[in-house]
């Protein structure tokens, strides 16, 4: 587990008191409170639709909550904030987009203006640090479309870091990355954490890619969650008690594997396991 940077309780990044939040008449989660400093890393675990991505759309302003309040850097959440950056899922460019890698990140720096984008020379200078920095250079000028997907999601890195962000939300960064790619997407996040401070909101379905960059968890299941570190998180008894139904979690070396997820609860690309073979946590 990593030490958090300037890790302070009185001056949190992301504050969310007393949170509740519905889908129609299904509570996905309530009393949420929550303190994310600066340089940590949050995972947030849990089955599809539990809440985690629609946690991740309330602090982007695009989700009003059913009670409490969510602060980002001590103001309320407002759309269009350039302090918070955003890595969504991993969705492949086709072929024949007229995008180049460079035009991607761009759309970072100054996507965010009103009329035709013009670039400046600040502009182009920021954008080629932002390539440098995630390592994507070489096929800067390449199109979009002909990039492999851990390129494009390189690309997103970059674009996410262009606002220089103190909050970096991760909605399934790593999906249906390779494990290379999914190292080197990871690498890239983390390294930010620790060099300039940047909060880490990750959601993710599997937790292994990243257990050893994280420092805590916060894990929805069936209208509940849990919250501490991965040792106090993934026990088979705390997740027992999310799922109401007993659950196995057994700790292999460096992953994390758990058995016995109601069939319910294992649809599309969550990675829990009802059978007699461990899978990864999610």
């Amino acid at each position: 587990m990593n030490t958090p940077v300037h890790n302070h309780p009185s001056d949190p990044v992301l504050s969310v008191q007393g949170g509740s939040l519905s889908f129609g008449p299904r509570q996905l989660w309530s009393g949420l409170d929550l303190d994310v400093c600066p340089g940590e890393f949050l995972a947030v675990l849990g089955p599809n639709g539990s809440g985690k991505t629609t946690l991740l759309k309330a602090v982007l302003g695009q989700q009003e909550l059913d009670a409490g309040s969510i602060r980002v850097n001590g103001h309320p959440v407002r759309r269009g904030d350039r302090q918070i950056g955003y890595i969504p899922q991993q969705k492949i460019i086709p072929p024949g987009t007229p995008m180049r890698g460079r035009d991607l990140v761009a759309l970072g720096v100054n996507g965010h203006r009103f009329g035709l984008p013009i670039m400046r020379r600040s502009d182009r200078r920021r954008v080629d640090a932002l390539l440098e920095a995630v390592g994507a250079s070489a096929y800067a000028d390449d199109p979009v479309g002909s990039l492999s997907g851990g390129e494009q999601q390189r690309l997103r890195v970059g674009q996410a870091l262009a606002g220089d962000p103190t909050l970096l939300l991760c909605d399934e960064p790593l999906l249906s990355l390779d494990l290379q790619h999914q190292r080197g997407v990871s690498e890239l996040i983390d390294r930010r954490r620790r060099e300039a401070g940047t909060a880490v909101l990750f959601v993710t379905h599997d937790v292994n890619p990243v257990l050893n960059m994280v420092d805590r968890i916060l894990y929805f299941a069936g209208g509940r969650f849990r919250e501490g570190t991965p040792e106090q998180v993934l026990r088979s008894d705390v997740l027992s008690e999310l799922y109401g139904t007993p659950v196995e979690c057994i700790r292999t070396g460096d992953r994390v594997v758990v058995m016995g997820i109601p069939d319910a609860e294992t649809h599309d690309h969550h990675d829990h396991h009802a059978g007699p073979h461990p899978e990864p946590v999610a």
